[in-house]
């Protein structure tokens, strides 16, 4: 009989779980071999889940970096980690061998990731891993426990600290206002090598009782297994049916955003344990439902629907518009790439959310402004004029690419991404207040850098020499295709900017621009680089100057680069090619090739269980936002027929696949804009 129930049980979740996938906004697993965890972040800090009950692998710190040791560059830090839980019941911890019905669901609509499991035959588990969006430095781990007979719990809440640290000030206090008591949880340390100090504040939080009421609470005790490990334990017995609500929050805090953050960390905790949670959650579940106003929605094909969601989730819960902060290809997600910012931002993330949600397009654009000075003292050390951004920056704006990689010395494009970046911000924004303060002042630095960059050729042209393209496997070549186009796009840019804003062009951006080298195949194929021979490309290099650059637009030239290109893309690279060939075949009327590319752009690079992407089929490193950015740009710029032009936001030519019923694009432009596809 209960192997009976329990096997309804399982068949009622498994339906339940089908149904919340089939609306679009939950992705749910039961076990799996091999699990890759999915983020739940705010823009500030990010929360990794593991699938061991109560146990996440990380937090990640967005901005926040020091050196990677001695004789390294700057690396992203993972944060002092307050989201694991200890839980017993009778004595017995639970852990993954002794629970059945095991299943994680993440509902995209409020960002919250939910575990359900039942241990043994006592008790019925669930619990939900918030980062606050309305708290920004802080987390939320909501619990409800439902017994199945008279049981005993014992929980306890960890604060981890990395091995990474050093010095840990592991501490437990009760602070007190009034009649107010308010335990708090703590942990301060120094960053890896002593850049940042790092303090961790948690807290339990029991819904039904009033926080005044102290003598109603579970009595709470304080254990340091060491500095590195820091413990805060309750027990209390619970009746067979008498459902148990409670939660755990904690915030980390750095000197990177606070002069004082062991304090700081203390009053988000404070905030959130005396904030009533209805109130707490609705603020963080509205803030995401104003993001959401920003949508794209498939009808037809559920997977798809998901792919998509999550796509555009990851780049929300990466970024925030009231930070002026930047997003890695990783996110918060894990330190991969150090979590230094490269062009991924702006040619692959930030024209989607140019298009959902501008002031997150906003931010993305200010983080570059903001370090325009170190620009500009970077030109000046290279023997350049005007700006030369690093090919990868951190909080400094300075180059953080290790020294033996050649991109950070010669991966020169960078500079004009940033630039085409910033103009298609105000074409689709007309904000002239901002292009005058941020915008021009910024684009026109980087001309002047465009200008000096380029050499002079006998007959009059202009060529881009030593550098390394955006496809990397061809380091320090002359004149390449993707450099060239970027830099005579940042060049007429800036003379269009300059007439905006009512200042004279210098004539030498407009010159140059015009003479700059695209190199050709007899054949009218455009040419990667001067000695480029028909080898395999990491990414597509010479496509981009179709898509998004729009130099390369006769058809018939279209074309054969597509041809040409297109089987020579390695499967060892990132899946952004796939989607520049998308975008393509969409604009060019063939849905067919662009549905192929699309679904192979990210297919390859899903990871199981819940689909994060990895950066290529070969590899294993998500969430990589960049390709999100990739394949949500098939969606809105190929198959959405979307164009951003003087005018603004233009459609032209949408395509359906036949895959797909109907395609609606929701919130674009500054206007909220509503564009239906059928």
């Amino acid at each position: 009989m209960k192997n009976s129930i329990c096997a309804f049980l399982a068949l009622l979740l498994s339906i339940l779980n089908l149904s919340g996938q089939k609306d679009g906004w939950k992705i749910t697993s039961e076990k799996v071999e091999k699990y890759t965890g999915i983020v739940t972040a705010n823009g500030r800090i990010g929360i990794l889940p593991e699938d061991k009950p109560f146990k996440t692998k990380s937090i990640i710190l967005n901005n926040v970096y020091d050196k990677e040791s001695p004789l390294g560059v700057s690396k992203i830090l993972l944060g002092i980690n307050f989201a694991n839980l200890d839980v017993e019941i009778d004595g017995e911890e639970i852990n993954g061998n002794n629970i059945s019905g095991w299943s994680q669901t993440l509902d995209m609509k409020t960002a919250g990731f939910t575990t359900n499991f039942t241990f043994k035959d006592k008790a019925r588990v669930s619990y939900t891993i918030y980062t606050l969006r309305n708290v920004q430095y802080s987390g939320y781990i909501d619990v409800v426990i439902e017994p199945l007979k008279d049981i005993t719990i014992k929980t306890t809440g960890v604060i981890t600290t990395p091995d990474e640290y050093h010095s840990p000030n592991s501490t437990f206090r009760i602070l007190q206002d009034l009649e107010t008591t308010m335990p708090v949880l703590q942990t301060v340390a120094e960053s890896r090598m002593g850049k940042h100090v790092v303090a961790t504040s948690a807290t339990f939080i029991w819904h039904a009782i009033n926080s005044t009421r102290e003598h109603q609470r579970p009595e709470l005790k304080h254990e340091q297994v060491s500095a590195y490990d820091n413990r805060l334990s309750f027990k209390k017995t619970l009746k067979k049916g008498e459902k148990f609500e409670f939660a755990w929050t904690g915030a980390v805090c750095t000197t990177q955003d606070f002069d004082d953050p062991q304090t700081e960390s203390e009053r988000f905790v404070i905030f959130n344990l005396l904030t009533p949670s209805t109130d707490l959650l609705g603020q963080h579940k509205k803030l995401w439902e104003e993001l959401w106003e920003g949508d794209i929605i498939i009808e037809g094909n559920v997977q798809d629907q998901l792919d998509v969601r999550l796509a555009l989730y990851h780049l929300y819960a990466f970024s925030r518009g009231d930070s002026d902060l930047s997003i890695a290809p990783m996110g918060l997600s894990s330190q991969n790439y150090n979590g230094h910012i490269f062009w991924d931002t702006e040619l692959w993330m930030f024209p989607p959310l140019l298009m959902l949600n501008q002031d997150i397009a906003r931010s993305l654009m200010n983080y570059r402004s903001d370090r325009l000075d170190k620009a500009k003292e970077k030109a000046i050390n290279f023997g350049y004029k005007g700006a030369m951004f690093p090919w990868e920056s951190d909080d400094t704006g300075e180059e953080a690419t290790p020294a033996w990689a050649l991109t950070g010395t010669f991966e020169h494009h960078i500079t004009a991404d940033v630039a085409i970046a910033f103009w298609n911000y105000y074409r689709v924004s007309k904000d002239k207040d901002w292009l005058k303060s941020k915008g021009y002042p910024l684009m026109k630095e980087v001309a002047d850098y465009w200008v000096s960059r380029s050499t002079k050729n006998d007959d009059g042209s202009y060529s881009i020499k030593n550098v390394v393209g955006a496809n990397e496997f061809a380091p320090n070549v002359n004149d390449n295709a993707f450099t060239n186009g970027s830099a005579i796009t940042a060049l007429q840019y800036a003379t269009e900017a300059a007439k905006e804003v009512g200042e004279i062009a210098n004539p030498k951006w407009n010159k140059v621009a015009s003479k700059i080298r695209i190199l050709k195949f007899p054949d009218g194929t455009t040419r990667e680089h001067a000695s480029y021979d028909g080898e395999i490309i990491k990414q597509a290099d010479v496509n981009l100057l179709t898509y998004p650059l729009n130099i390369v637009n006769d058809e018939a030239t279209v074309v054969k680069d597509l041809k040409y290109y297109e089987p020579k893309l390695s499967p060892e690279g990132p899946a952004m090619g796939q989607s520049v060939f998308a975008v393509i075949y969409a604009r060019l009327g063939d849905a067919k090739e662009a549905y192929r590319l699309f679904r192979r752009s990210y297919e390859p690079n899903k990871r199981p269980p819940f689909g994060a992407l990895a950066e290529a089929a070969t590899s294993d490193n998500p969430y990589f936002a960049t390709g999100a950015g990739g394949m949500l740009q098939v969606v809105l710029f190929g198959f959405g027929g979307l164009d951003i032009t003087e005018e603004g936001i233009v459609q032209k030519n949408p395509i359906l696949p036949k895959e797909w019923k109907s395609l609606t694009l929701k919130g674009i432009g500054p206007k909220r804009k509503t564009y239906t596809i059928k």
